[in-house]
């Protein structure tokens, strides 16, 4: 286990209609972010999530048209294939008070987005795939 500290936090407000993933992912180069945190909350008018299913490794999108309220947005940002990931997930709230979720995808288009990016000063942690999972995690190295 690795200890880490707070270096510096950014916030702010993404624009109307930008992609939310490509948002967040374009301040992470531009900031040189390389070990973070991110949270945030607002509201989008077309979301792109995907559920990961286990059996088959495959990530299957889900797409929600219309305004839906962003009740929590969590993820990190660690290393991939060397440079800079940001991996997110997302909760969506719908006008009925239902609720759907799952891992951030490219095409989430912003109605408002107020995003909390806290860049952390220690080592880098770094994805790689495992072969169990399927998935790119953080190395066996960085486990608790």
């Amino acid at each position: 286990m690795t200890n880490y500290k707070v270096k510096r936090t950014l916030m702010g407000q993404l624009p109307y209609g930008s992609d939310l993933y490509d948002g967040l992912t374009q301040i992470i180069l531009r900031e040189n972010i390389c070990l973070g945190r991110i949270h945030g909350l607002g509201a989008t008018t077309f979301a792109r999530v995907a559920y990961y299913d286990q059996s088959t490794k495959t990530y299957n999108p889900l797409e929600f048209t219309g305004g839906m309220e962003i009740l929590n947005l969590f993820g990190n940002v660690s290393m991939r294939d060397g440079k800079p990931f940001v991996h997110a997930h997302i909760v969506l709230g719908d006008p009925q008070g239902r609720v759907f979720g799952g891992h951030l995808m490219p095409g989430t288009k912003l109605f408002a987005c107020e995003v909390f990016i806290e860049e952390f000063d220690g080592a880098e942690l770094v994805r790689a795939r495992e072969e169990r999972t399927g998935l790119h995690l953080w190395t066996s190295g960085d486990l608790l």
